[in-house]
């Protein structure tokens, strides 16, 4: 299995975690490590949070020592605003960072920041120029297909990243306007991947090892990120790596491997995030990793309910016997 390069930081492997808002904080990122992800992106910051010195946004900067190597991603319109940010965070202990031009929620696309940047390639140029000269850590940008169908550029807003030295560029291969529906384009993967010789890494409908290799194989990419896939299922990295390196696929986790994942997740919520707010988030995480296991609808209604990690802890105890 090839490792991946990215500027001057080589990965273990070429597997990498997707940024997910919500979903890849702290306590998840340490679980995907410990199943042999190569590299993981942690959840979007906003640049102008930093400058305002929002303390909301510290938390979500926050790196453990046993994740690393860790991509830090931005998002942001500003340019001046990112790269002097990017300046003054460019000490704490992330590998790479990532400006995001991907992200379709209308509250970050309608402040022009996310995927609404590839409507606008002149301030792409600016942003990802500014970018890469203010720090001297390797820069990456996560972008889609295009804004929508009207408005396929992935292929030119590639081109302009390597152009401004942008050291890889991970490809969603869906419109903005299709957000997570429908079929990703892997067509366009290969068609960046062909336009230009920094790495690229194609996102979009992995959901196992056989899916991880085809697109590989495919469009020819470097790298493959998979995001809701691992949603509840960690276990999707070791899966992947291990048929990526040897073709053998590694048995699913037992209902006793998955009891023990999830009550360390809980523990971790507990310890990172405090009792209200871990029990809180941890209640999307369960319905997640309880999907197809008997009453688990049942179980999800009870678990919205809950308050305490010492009731959510004995529930998990009761669902996977």
């Amino acid at each position: 299995m090839s490792k991946l390069r990215i500027g001057d930081v080589t990965l273990e492997n070429n597997c990498i975690l997707a940024p997910m808002a919500g979903v890849t904080d702290l306590p998840f990122r340490l679980l995907c490590k410990e199943q042999g992800v190569g590299l993981i992106c942690m959840e979007m910051v906003s640049a102008k949070a930093i400058y305002y010195n929002n303390k909301n946004t510290e938390e979500l900067m926050a790196i453990h020592p046993d994740e690393m190597p860790v991509s830090l991603q931005l998002f942001g319109s500003d340019p001046d605003i990112i790269a002097d940010m990017a300046k003054r965070i460019e000490e704490r202990p992330f590998a790479v960072l990532d400006i995001n031009m991907g992200c379709p929620v209308p509250k970050v696309v309608n402040n022009g920041e996310g995927s609404a940047l590839m409507k606008n390639p002149k301030l792409v140029e600016e942003i990802l120029t500014k970018l890469v000269k203010a720090i001297n850590k390797p820069v990456t940008v996560k972008i889609r297909k295009g804004f929508n169908d009207n408005s396929v550029n992935a292929v030119e807003i590639a081109r302009i990243a390597e152009s401004c030295g942008v050291a890889a560029v991970a490809v969603h291969g869906r419109t903005r306007e299709q957000y997570y529906s429908g079929k990703a384009d892997w067509d366009i993967i290969g068609a960046v991947k062909d336009a230009v010789k920094i790495p690229v890494i194609g996102n979009g409908d992995v959901v196992d090892a056989y899916s991880a290799k085809a697109l590989l194989e495919q469009t020819g990419c470097d790298g493959v990120m998979i995001g809701r896939a691992a949603q509840g299922n960690p276990w999707i990295f070791r899966e992947v790596v291990t048929f990526l390196e040897t073709g053998v696929i590694p048995p699913k986790p037992t209902p006793q491997q998955v009891k023990e994942t999830v009550i360390r997740h809980a523990h971790l919520q507990l310890e990172y995030k405090g009792e209200y707010t871990g029990v809180r988030e941890m209640r999307k995480h369960l319905s997640w990793y309880t999907a197809g296991y008997p009453n688990s609808a049942r179980f999800r209604q009870m678990i919205n309910s809950m308050e305490s990690m010492e009731q959510l802890i004995a529930s998990v105890e009761e669902i996977f016997v």
